[in-house]
Order: structure tokens, then C-alpha cells, then sequence
């Protein structure tokens, strides 16, 4: 029988005690942080014992103009396969700065309906600090894998529905930007795109439901769900290219709050776009 997660985040003693598991898939999805200087060499990276480098360039749409686009169902499935993903594999997503790129993942297998999947507390860094099993970066390969994608639309937004919502109000965007990205008054990263914020949407910076590596309590991310959101809207969640988007997914999800989405185009879009911005 498959191994099942127990919840959406799993610790590092529960990777270690299941660390030996047959269904078990560990996915390393490190990218470098949005700003960052620093460009890590693969091939001189460690990672956690038996664990898979999910590249997340290469589940992205390459053809797309903005950064991190989702691909579509089939082609998801395409990849997913060539990688060596199978429907019963248990998979625990993790990256090198604890909780920042692993979400992302996360949250592209929740959308294509796979749930047997969670996301590794502390990340690499809880890990290392364990001393618990690592390895010397290395390319593995998998059997073709039978994945079956089941595409839930209602868990991706696009810059048409954010538009008609600045009239409409129906839904709440929170964007995970930090505060001066959302009121113009840091920089973007990338130069060519506006600052400020979509109108009516609110400010919540990812590291806000952040304790250091870890995620907050569910009783605290509960909390500030509420207090962002009194009138129990469904929620949109935007950021600067849909990675820390994913973490307030991962956030809302943990706290029970089904009604959610990602505006996959984010920030980037709709600051090289001509819509209306706030600041």
C-alpha cells in the first residue's frame, strides 16, 4: 500500500522515519530567491538522501512571455510521466532556503488533482541542522511513470478574472509581496514592471506566515486569514511570478480555507500590463 501524507507540511522526522518507504518520491525544488545574487551550481549543491531535482523551469510553459507560467493539464501529464511520477508515489516537496520554492510544487500537483503530496517543514535547512542523511548532488533517473493529471480550474486564476474583480469585489486578492513592493516604494526586481499593487487588494507578506523555515501554527494562520479577510471572501492570491503566492496557498490550505486560487501570471503581469494599479 502507498504511503500517505499526513497532513499538507510534514516534519523532517517524518521524512526520516519513512525515508526507506518504496512509494516514497523526494523532490527537491530549490530555485535561486527572486533578487538573489548568488547563482547555485548545481553539481555543488548537497541534497537529503534519495531525493529527485525537480526543475521547476521545466514544468513551466518555455514559450510563455511571463516567468513560471503553468502548463496545461496534458503537458503537465507529459512531463510528469517522462519524470518518472507514478499515482501511487508519496511525494515530500522541499528547497534549500526551508519554505519558498517547495509550495510552488506543491501546489502545481494539487492543481492537477494529486493530494498525496506535502511539503517538507524547515526544508533543507531543519534537515542539515538535524544532521540527518545527505548526499552529493547527483542527476537520478526514474522509470516512465504512469501520472494521470485531473485539472482543478477552479485553483488557478488569470489576469481576465482579476480584472473583472477590481469592479466586481467577489473575491479578495492578498498579495504576498512584501509592504514596500505593494506600495511602490522598494523597487521591483524586474525593471520593467510597475510598481504597486492591484485596487482592493490587500497586503500579506509571505514571510508573515512564517515562523524562520518553518510555517506558522495552524491556529495563527487561521488568525490572520481572518483578521485579512472579516468578511470571508474567496481568496486570490498574487505575488511577483506565482512562487510565494503558493506559500499563501499552502498557508489557507492548512487553516481550512478551501475557497482559493493562484493568480498564475501575478504580479509581472499585471505591471507590464496597462491595468489599473494602486499605491
Amino acid at each position: 500500500m502507498s504511503l500517505k501524507i499526513p497532513s499538507f507540511v510534514v516534519s523532517v522526522d517524518w521524512l526520516l522515519e519513512h525515508l526507506e518507504n518504496e512509494s516514497l518520491l523526494i523532490l527537491d525544488a530549490t530555485i535561486p530567491k527572486v533578487g538573489s545574487k548568488k547563482i547555485e551550481i548545481l553539481e555543488e549543491k548537497s541534497q537529503i538522501k534519495k531525493a529527485h531535482f525537480f526543475d521547476l523551469k521545466d514544468f513551466s510553459d518555455a514559450e510563455a512571455p511571463l516567468p513560471n507560467t503553468m502548463l496545461t493539464g496534458e503537458k503537465f501529464q507529459q512531463k510528469a510521466k517522462q519524470f518518472g511520477i507514478n499515482n501511487n508515489h508519496c511525494i515530500v516537496v522541499y528547497d534549500d532556503l526551508g519554505i519558498y520554492s517547495s509550495p510552488r510544487v506543491w501546489w502545481m500537483f494539487q492543481l492537477m488533482g494529486f493530494e498525496n503530496i506535502a511539503v517538507l517543514d524547515g526544508g533543507f535547512p531543519e534537515w542539515k541542522a538535524k544532521k540527518y542523511p545527505i548526499e552529493k548532488f547527483s542527476h537520478k533517473t526514474l522509470s516512465k511513470g504512469n501520472f494521470t493529471a485531473n485539472y482543478h480550474f477552479e485553483k488557478i486564476t488569470f489576469m481576465t478574472d482579476v480584472l473583472a474583480n477590481v469592479s466586481s469585489k467577489k473575491y479578495l486578492v492578498l498579495d504576498a509581496r512584501s509592504e514596500g513592493r505593494f506600495f511602490g516604494t522598494e523597487p521591483e526586481p524586474r525593471k520593467e514592471v510597475r510598481g504597486g499593487h492591484i485596487p482592493n487588494s490587500k497586503s500579506l507578506p509571505h514571510t508573515d506566515i512564517l515562523d524562520g523555515t518553518k510555517m506558522k501554527p495552524t491556529d495563527e494562520l487561521k488568525m490572520i486569514f481572518e483578521t485579512k479577510n472579516p468578511e470571508n471572501k474567496p481568496l486570490i492570491f498574487s505575488c511577483g511570478s506565482g512562487i510565494t503566492a503558493s506559500i499563501l496557498a499552502l498557508g489557507a490550505t492548512i487553516a481550512g480555507i478551501k475557497n482559493h486560487s493562484v493568480y498564475d501570471g501575478s504580479w509581472t503581469e499585471w505591471g507590464l500590463s496597462n491595468a489599473p494599479i494602486n499605491s
